[in-house]
This record gives structure tokens, C-alpha cells and sequence, in this order.
């Protein structure tokens, strides 16, 4: 989001423009590309997954540019990623399985790449969980167990069911009190 004026009671937008002056040009290469990701809606997010890619697009972006490549692009789920021109499956969120349906191309690759599989095994291991409806990989830091994905999903994390309008559908604890107080502290009081 963009960053507001740091003066107290200033609620102002800090402009692009007048960031330059105390910036490096990294800095504000970082800042005006967060402005383009923040502009896109969460649910009209859509990433190319091409690896070496990864380009963030707007669903509606990505449709308009594929339909000249693509015939009929809106039923077949054909797309063109608008960086690196890479045909993919906006249904599927894969590289374009030509002449094969979603579920054949599924039912033919039953095994993920070995990528996946590693990603798949550092999340166990480190107790990540993953969206059920964009798969994006989350770890929770700290607070409670009610997450609220990027996409918008709001899920447990503790057991992934669905929360709906802010309440749990299922019975898991709201949060461990490990991940909500700080005992960093602790060791100070004890003299």
C-alpha cells in the first residue's frame, strides 16, 4: 500500500514523485512496482507460472491480451502471460496443455514436478499451510489462527476449514498463547 506522510495526524498519500528526493532509485524501483501489484484487486490476481517469469498480471489484463494469440480464450482457459509471452492454463495455473482438457492434462500428470514436491516437503517441515483455493504457501509469524489469504480465502490454519464472515466453522482453538505473548521478556524478570 502506499505509505502515508510521517507526521503525526497527516493522513496524506505519499506521491511517487516526491519520494525521489530521499530514495535510491532501487528503492523507488521497489516502491512503483508495489503500487502496480497494489493496484491489481486480490481477486484478480493471477501469476505466470512459468518459473523464471513469475510475472503478477490482472486476470482481465491477461484475457484481453491472450484473445488475439487464442481463439474462443475465454471458454478454453488459454493464456499469454503479458512479460515473458508464455502460453499457460488460467484454470489450471500451468504451462498451456494444448489439445487436452484440465482434467485429462491432470489425470496424464498425476505427480507434481520435483520443485513442488521440495516446496511440499520444507512446508511440512516447517509447519506452513497452503490456501486451498490459490495454493499460496503461508506461515504463521505470530498472533491468532484465523487467516486471511492474499486471494481474500479466510481459513483455519490450525485445520484449514473455511471462516466465514470472520467466524470459524470448525472447533480448533482460536491461538496458542506461544504465538501470541512475547517471552522475551521472561528472562529479565527473573533476578
Amino acid at each position: 500500500m502506499l505509505p502515508k506522510c510521517p507526521h503525526e495526524g497527516c493522513n496524506s498519500e505519499l506521491k511517487i514523485g516526491s519520494c525521489s528526493k530521499f530514495l535510491t532509485p532501487r528503492l523507488m524501483e521497489i516502491m512503483s512496482q508495489r503500487i502496480k501489484e497494489n493496484a491489481i484487486p486480490v481477486s484478480e490476481k493471477v501469476y505466470c507460472p512459468y518459473p523464471k517469469c513469475s510475472a503478477l498480471m490482472s486476470k482481465k489484463d491477461v484475457l484481453e491480451s491472450s484473445k488475439s494469440t487464442f481463439i474462443r480464450a475465454e471458454i478454453s482457459g488459454a493464456r499469454k502471460c503479458l512479460k515473458c509471452k508464455g502460453h499457460f492454463c488460467i484454470n489450471c495455473k500451468v504451462p498451456w496443455h494444448s489439445n487436452m482438457s484440465c482434467y485429462e492434462f491432470k489425470r496424464r500428470n498425476p505427480y507434481p514436478p520435483a520443485e513442488d514436491v521440495k516446496l511440499k516437503n520444507l512446508a511440512a517441515t516447517h509447519m506452513w499451510r497452503q490456501c486451498v483455493k490459490c495454493n499460496h504457501m503461508i506461515e504463521l509469524a505470530a498472533g491468532c489462527f484465523h487467516m486471511t489469504c492474499r486471494c481474500g480465502y479466510e481459513f483455519c490454519y490450525t485445520c484449514g476449514a473455511e471462516w466465514k464472515n470472520k467466524v470459524a466453522t470448525c472447533s480448533c482453538p482460536l491461538w496458542d498463547e506461544n504465538n501470541i505473548v512475547d517471552h522475551d521478556d521472561d528472562d529479565d524478570d527473573e533476578d
